[in-house]
């Protein structure tokens, strides 16, 4: 994709929707955070030309106090003075990894101990996740959702009624074959009435009169036929004789 349409999509759906200084910390959390887990594990691998932990006076300073500093005075600067561009977006910027490097540490505030390499030191990661998965979510917005569900709501609509449409015409077909049965049950399975478009029409049927050439009015009367080459519905008055109905209702 060029840079230019990858310049524009970012003003139409991120600046233009007043999310630039919400994007921006998402983005600066995640960076800190990927960067201070990196250089964690520099550090206990022991590389040499990696800076090491910061002490003062024999004191480790965890990275989580930086990001509780860089939280308070970029929070109170946002809520005191509520700056305009660009230092909106810088404090937003400034914000984002000040979360990033305090959520690294969640679990040494949690249990109150260095935990960060042993079993409790997942509950960081967690606190991560859970926190990418909310501020994504907002960073989305509602609007997003929404449009989101809107599409998926059209597609379903869309094919369903590409369905119905379907089954209705699949109907007709079988209707006018005069295969009332199937054009009913079509509607509720479709795959029947797919099956029964594709047979053959019965012989006295609109279809057959209107698309059957001799031949295949020959094999549907076949088809059709009864054991002695006659339709079925002339022979129904035999049945009926033979079974005993008739002579049963003249008595």
């Amino acid at each position: 994709m060029p840079v230019a349409s990858v310049g524009q999509l970012y003003h139409d759906g991120i600046v233009e929707t007043g999310r630039q200084a919400q994007f921006l910390f998402f983005v600066a959390f995640l960076v800190s955070f990927g960067f201070i887990r990196t250089s964690a594990h520099m550090i206990r691998a022991q590389v040499k030309w990696w800076p090491g932990n910061v002490e003062v006076g024999g004191t480790h300073i965890h990275h989580l106090v930086w990001g509780i500093l860089l939280l308070l005075i970029f929070g109170w600067l946002g809520l005191a003075l509520a700056p305009g561009t660009p230092w909106r977006e810088v404090s937003a910027v400034m914000f984002g990894i000040g979360a990033g490097l305090t959520l690294d540490e969640f679990a040494l505030w949690l249990n109150l101990k260095d935990v960060y390499w042993e079993k409790q030191g997942r509950r960081s990661i967690d606190a991560v996740i859970v926190a990418t998965a909310l501020t994504g979510m907002t960073l989305v917005g509602l609007r997003g959702w929404h449009d989101a569900a809107t599409g998926v709501e059209d597609a379903v609509f869309a094919i369903v009624a590409s369905a119905g449409t379907t089954g209705l015409l699949l109907g007709l077909i079988n209707a006018s074959k005069e295969k009332f049965g199937v054009a009913l049950l079509g509607l509720l399975v479709p795959f029947v009435a797919i099956a029964g478009a594709f047979r053959l029409a019965k012989p006295h049927s609109l279809w057959a009169r209107l698309f059957y050439g001799d031949g295949r009015r020959r094999r549907s009367a076949q088809r059709f036929a009864g054991p002695r080459g006659e339709p079925f519905y002339k022979r129904v008055p035999e049945l009926v004789g033979r079974l005993g109905l008739g002579s049963a209702r003249r008595t």
